[in-house]
């Protein structure tokens, strides 16, 4: 049996909190790896943090002037000598369907640092993602390794509401991001995907705290409830409206916005109900794309949902943004809005979709100048529509 093949069996006999040993122990055997280090992003998405680091190398890095976070940024293995002598260091993604998670670093000798290996890291760690994403339901090693500081109750609860924050098909690819990262109460974004068809969802729970991450997560179980159901955007608006007036009578509600995709097609049913606004990039047009706007969720039993269609095509970019997006202010009290937007939405068109959110945010951050009192949602759909279909 070959390396490989050595190393995949191993990993996937590991148990959840000892993935990163397994894997430091079956690269030191089968390619003489000197040091192997395991790194990932934190929850703002700005540094990378070590899993179990080996001695001497428990540093937080930088996204933006360390090799691993060149690596993130680029989602392409990087070489680069290292060390005393005759050692050559290679970061990798690792990243599970368009999710980014952090990167692998393998220190090797120069001899047996060669293109096959490449190859073999490359699996290695595309490998490690996908049992990563399986251990964190066994350990919490995992996400501590994630934290550079303590999570509040209310983020604690919408993180683990959250899907990944990035994913990606053949016929689109999705990223999000929040801010606060450590700090959210009551953005959500949430989708699913099949074969047909992409369904996403922005929610906003009005309030601050853990009141509003309550009220999302009603919410957000709802539309999930209604969704798995096999039913429709409009029904799920309603469903998870009525859900919502049971619960609070009126006295709190939920904005939302849900997009249904047609894969084979291109076609996207839309239903507005409150404050996220949607907005469309194509070609170097920057434009908010005006939807009918119809009751947040839980504000009046039984209100009544109508789809609205609306069509992409290839090379459309879409953006989901919160209020806490538009409605920022800077230190002189000007608001950011639809020109801040347009701006922003046009300088990050050449990122992929998984970077553009935290690009967004760190403008806006930027932009404001002050730590936010909101929250602040970007979700960026690329759409690049089913090879020989009309979309």
């Amino acid at each position: 049996m070959n390396a490989r093949s050595d190393i995949e069996r191993a990993v996937r006999a590991a148990a959840p909190h000892a993935l990163v040993e397994v894997v430091r122990s079956a690269l030191a055997t089968a390619y003489d790896a000197r040091s192997v280090q395991v790194l990932l992003a934190d929850y703002s998405m700005t540094v990378l943090k070590p899993v179990c680091p080996a001695p001497g190398h428990d540093r937080t890095l930088s996204m933006n002037n360390s090799p691993q976070g060149r690596t993130f940024g680029s989602q392409r293995p990087h070489e680069e000598p290292a060390g005393e002598g005759d050692q050559v260091d290679h970061h990798l993604p690792v990243t599970v369907r368009g999710e980014r998670l952090g990167v692998l670093s393998v220190r090797l000798p120069a001899a047996t640092s060669t293109p096959q290996t490449a190859d073999d890291l490359a699996h290695v760690a595309d490998l490690l993602g996908h049992e990563i994403i399986v251990a964190e339901r066994n350990t919490d090693l995992y996400q501590r390794a994630r934290r550079v500081t303590r999570l509040t109750l209310a983020a604690e609860m919408q993180w683990q509401l959250l899907p990944a924050r990035a994913f990606s098909a053949a016929e689109y690819a999705v990223g999000a991001q929040l801010e606060p990262a450590y700090a959210i109460h009551g953005d959500n974004f949430d989708w699913a995907a099949d074969g047909d068809q992409l369904t996403v969802s922005v929610t906003n729970g009005m309030g601050e705290g853990i009141q509003a991450s309550l009220l999302t997560n009603l919410a957000v179980n709802a539309l999930r409830n209604a969704r798995r159901a096999g039913i429709g955007i409009a029904d799920q608006a309603a469903l998870a409206d009525q859900a919502l007036y049971d619960q609070h009578r009126g006295s709190a509600h939920v904005s939302t916005l849900l997009l249904r995709f047609d894969l084979a097609t291109g076609t996207v049913g839309a239903v507005d109900a409150g404050s996220p606004q949607l907005w469309r990039l194509r070609g170097r047009t920057v434009a908010r794309v005006e939807l009918e706007a119809q009751l947040p969720l839980g504000m009046f039993e039984e209100s009544q949902y109508v789809v609205q269609d609306l069509r992409v095509l290839p090379g459309d970019r879409l953006l989901l943004v919160s209020d806490g997006v538009y409605d920022t202010v800077s230190p002189r009290g000007e608001e950011y809005g639809e020109r801040g937007l347009a701006r922003v939405i046009l300088a990050t068109r050449l990122l992929p979709a998984a970077s553009v959110p935290g690009a967004v945010l760190r403008e806006l951050a930027d932009y404001r100048d002050a730590d936010t009192l909101d929250d602040a949602l970007v979700v960026c759909i690329d759409w690049f529509g089913r090879q020989g279909s009309e979309g």
